[in-house]
């Protein structure tokens, strides 16, 4: 326990979330990526590849929970370096799933619209801070220009992050108090430029669409299948078919379905063989075939309880940075795995969004444990949650130097010199009387 206490100091409930996530990962991951381990030389070669990123990412948490939280707003270098590797990434970016959101540097494939989320996030919290020193208007105005062009630039590969990253940065404007005319006057042209965007989906006809982006088609598709494609999917007979168009969606109900209550327990899950994106996008469905619903309402309260936890850390902070960063770093977290839930519910069309922690993938498994490590270096340093120890240690050895004698121990050894030396007794008097 002594060890545990000095190696996991923070918040000890966001240890234990943390874990959770983590173990829940390894297990699932581990039965999802049946398809690629059937494929590999190696059977244990994907499980390994994602047990070393929860590995490094663990020892990111360790370190980054050890410094100081006011040190984070280093992050915001990232936002222009985010941005100038978002301009290239469609140019020079490696094509995945009819998308560019990957870059290739060195033989290392990652996301850059991962750092350049990471990047907002302590960007707002910073400017939120510089209250005293910077007028809200120009607040609002420094927010938006950063946040706003980042957003720009992933929107054309990947639209739902640019929608959620926005949303997130949105809410932390609103918690941070910002003129509510502007936040207001904000949503009202988002929204209706949302509604418009929407419409153009919607109306816009093939002979047209043919000649736009294939992102655009891809969206177009998307929108169509949630709201019309269940009239498509009966044939003649009245008997349901599944056709390329809603394929992920029909296996992650049937998953849903499948797994009843208590599930089919890890490893004896089915449509793992069937969904393309099993250990992604759709994990979700994949924890409730074989955790049943139990556990797929256990992974839900383990983000709520985060998300819940993180509120009650903001309120404990004394300064204002630690506060908002820990809020976006929370909002962040658990509004992507809302997301991804969803997409496996079919409550909303289907995007791209991992489940963090616990889906597989390499920038987003490293990105989410930083998010982990930057909340727990504010729940020790900015809310002084976590260290009773290190305080009780001092209550049990106040700071007293050995090598310098109490009172008692001078007027001690100045009877002893007076026993053994009864000239000393005079100098002793001559001193008192001269001080």
């Amino acid at each position: 326990m002594d060890l545990a206490s000095k190696l996991f100091k923070g918040d000890r409930v966001i240890w234990i979330i943390f874990m959770f996530l983590c173990l829940i990962s390894v297990v699932e991951v581990f039965s999802a990526t049946s398809t690629i381990a059937y494929k590999n030389a190696n059977h244990w070669a994907p499980i390994v590849r994602h047990a070393t990123f929860l590995l490094g990412g663990f020892v990111m948490v360790l370190l980054l929970h050890n410094i100081p939280c006011r040190f984070f707003s280093a992050f915001i270098i990232l936002l222009p370096v985010s941005m100038l590797m978002l301009i290239v990434t469609p140019f020079i970016g490696v094509d995945a799933n009819d998308a560019h959101r990957w870059l290739e540097i060195m033989g290392i494939q990652f996301q850059p619209s991962e750092f350049g989320k990471l990047a907002c996030v302590v960007f707002v919290a910073f400017l939120l801070s510089k209250r005293g020193k910077l007028t809200e208007n120009q607040i609002f105005k420094y927010i938006l220009i950063g946040v706003g062009l980042t957003c720009v630039l992933i929107l054309p590969e990947n639209f739902s992050t640019a929608f959620m990253l926005f949303g997130v940065c949105f809410l932390m404007m609103f918690i941070g108090q910002l003129p509510f005319g502007k936040l207001a006057k904000l949503a009202g042209i988002l929204m209706l430029a949302l509604v418009l965007f929407l419409a153009l989906l919607k109306f816009t006809p093939a002979a047209i669409t043919q000649y736009l982006p294939d992102r655009f088609v891809t969206w177009q598709g998307r929108l169509e299948r949630f709201f019309d494609g269940h009239k498509d999917n009966l044939d003649e007979s009245g008997t349901y078919k599944i056709t390329d168009d809603n394929y992920q969606v029909t296996h992650a109900k049937i998953a849903i379905a499948r797994g009843g209550v208590f599930g089919q327990m890890p490893g004896h899950g089915q449509q793992r063989d069937f969904l393309p994106q099993a250990y992604s996008d759709f994990i979700y469905a994949i924890i409730i075939e074989e955790l049943g619903i139990v556990g797929g309402i256990f992974v839900l309260l383990l983000y709520i309880m985060l998300l819940v936890r993180v509120g009650m850390i903001a309120r404990k902070c004394d300064k204002s940075f630690p506060k908002f960063l820990v809020l976006g770093c929370g909002l962040l977290v658990v509004v992507q795995a809302l997301a991804n839930m969803a997409v496996a519910v079919n409550l909303v069309p289907v995007t791209g969004q991992p489940m963090p922690l616990v889906s597989r993938g390499g920038t987003s498994t490293l990105i989410s444990c930083i998010y982990f490590g930057i909340i727990l270096s504010v729940s020790r340093f900015g809310a002084n949650i976590g260290n009773e120890d290190e305080e009780e240690e001092d209550t049990e050895n106040p700071e007293n130097p050995s090598d310098e004698p109490s009172g008692e121990t001078i007027n001690q050894a100045v009877e002893g010199e007076r026993e053994d030396n009864p000239l000393s007794a005079v100098e002793t008097i001559t001193v008192e009387s001269k001080v």
